[in-house]
């Protein structure tokens, strides 16, 4: 009898397509996008479907449980990919992978990659390398199997690497893109007991000044005009490397370096630490006027117990003045935050605490979350934990606070004209544009897709939860002629 043919996998000769999914935070996007900019360079096409991808990475979070089920989750569902295209690589990238390291193949054995948070510049050479392997054995493999599967063959890389924060240093930029982030400092030393940071990213390691600046005159040469600078605990900038001059922090002194980069319209920063804001940070809001009137400031509890339990380093007294420092400093600064409830051995009454000083505080928007115990932290292993149905019931409750002091926030701007920066269209309406506020508020408007990548005049009509809809404010010529719109600049850079 006739034996039969193997089945045979024919490869174009084009570059291989890839597919990065990111969980997590703007710190996590950063990095995928470096990954995806060292895969480009090397003649890599970047798909928005894996199911049409030849490499499949998917860009890990750790903060909550939550983000990590989704990720594994996601690697399960495609091990039926792996079954169909044996030549498929798949990768885990960032914070579960340097948390859970080699341990992430023994449920999933279609997984080639684990490469950890200090390893992204490595991702395009380990993806090279499986890549030419995998091509290489993918027609003699049996039907749904690869000798790639067999867990000698993975590449697990979590290992430290001095220098690794000067490797988040290229970007992709997509036509008229107006805003990015400019990653300054990896790491964490602060140890909160509920956070993992300091085990998935290690200890501070900053960036150089020259080295930032470089960066996004580079992107404000390309076009762009924002520039978020971004950090574990952004505002520690360079404690450890870098002196103070004229009893200017090291961040202070980077921020006023950015500043003078002549064509960048708008710098923010994101998150700092409430320690971290001394006098001069604060007197930096006042004196340098590309410098947003927004800022991200993390509370985490309004009681004192748990805050120190928290070992957040402050007191909600403290934390209370320094929001009243930083709004005589800038008038008309928005100020945000993030608040974690059910943390353990939270009351009932430090509960109260929490949602009094908010209230108090009346703040443009917050992210609440329920506390999620991660391991290795010593908040999980503290006694009194708190039932989930406790958790959610505080987090609803705070919710309803937090969305009526934001739906306030957003009432006082109507009839009000507000500086917009356009970033493109609406992700929820799509024949509408968006762009944000100098406040950081989403504004969507009609308007020609022309102007993305331009700060604008919208006179705000109406408000509608968290965002606000308006008219675009134009010249008369450029009503007419959205292109000729092009190089025009709003009148005042400390705008709503």
């Amino acid at each position: 009898m006739a034996q039969l043919a193997r089945p045979c996998i024919i490869f174009a000769l084009s570059m291989p397509k890839f597919f990065i999914k990111t969980y997590g935070c703007q710190m996590n996007e950063r990095d995928s996008e470096q990954v995806a900019h060292s895969l480009v360079t090397r003649g890599y096409k970047r798909v928005e479907n894996e199911s049409d991808a030849d490499v499949v990475l998917l860009n890990t979070c750790s903060v909550r449980d939550m983000a990590d089920q989704k990720a594994l989750g996601k690697m399960g569902m495609l091990g039926s990919i792996a079954k169909e295209r044996p030549h498929v690589v798949f990768g885990f990238l960032g914070c579960m992978a340097q948390a859970r390291g080699e341990s992430l193949l023994k449920n999933l054995p279609h997984v080639d990659l684990v490469v950890g948070t200090q390893k992204f510049h490595r991702v395009a050479d380990y993806v090279d390398e499986f890549v030419a392997r995998k091509r290489a054995v993918a027609g003699v493999a049996e039907p749904g199997h690869s000798r790639m599967d067999d867990l000698r063959f993975s590449i697990v890389d979590i290992a430290e690497e001095p220098g690794s924060q000067e490797t988040i240093r290229e970007q992709q930029l997509t036509p008229r893109q107006a805003t990015a982030f400019v990653s300054i400092i990896q790491g964490c030393n602060m140890h909160c007991t509920f956070c993992i940071v300091p085990l998935t990213r290690g200890a501070e390691r900053s960036r150089s000044i020259d080295e930032i600046v470089r960066e996004v005159r580079e992107l404000v040469a390309r076009g762009v005009k924002e520039v978020t600078l971004l950090g574990q605990i952004v505002n520690l900038y360079g404690r450890h490397e870098f002196p103070k001059i004229d009893n200017k922090s090291p961040f202070v002194q980077l921020l006023e370096a950015v500043h003078r980069i002549d064509g960048l319209e708008r710098l923010r920063f994101t998150s700092p630490h409430p320690i971290g804001f001394r006098d001069d940070l604060i007197n930096a809001f006042a004196r340098l006027p590309k410098l947003a009137e927004h800022v991200h400031l993390p509370l985490q509890s309004g009681s004192n117990k748990i805050l120190k339990a928290m070992h957040r380093a402050y007191t909600a007294e403290k934390y209370v003045d320094l929001v009243r420092r930083i709004r005589q400093a800038r008038k008309g600064i928005a100020i945000t935050t993030d608040i974690i409830v059910g943390f353990p051995g939270e009351t009932e009454s430090d509960y109260r605490r929490t949602r009094d000083l908010v209230e108090r505080i009346q703040f443009d928007n917050a992210f609440i979350f329920r506390y999620s115990p991660r391991r290795d932290t010593p908040a999980a292993e503290m006694q009194e934990q708190i039932e989930e149905p406790v958790k959610e019931e505080r987090n609803q409750d705070l919710l309803l606070v937090v969305n009526e002091s934001a739906r306030r926030a957003n009432e006082r701007l109507v009839g009000r004209d507000v500086e917009v920066l356009c970033e493109g269209r609406s992700k929820t309406n799509p024949a509408r544009l968006m762009g944000r506020t100098r406040t950081n508020k989403i504004v969507v408007f009609e308007s020609d897709e022309r102007l993305a990548g331009e700060i604008l005049d919208v006179r705000i009509r109406q408000s509608n939860g968290f965002s606000l809809y308006g008219t675009p404010v134009l010249p008369t010529s450029c009503a007419s002629n959205p292109e000729s719109f092009r190089g025009h600049r709003t009148d005042s850079p400390r705008r709503t």
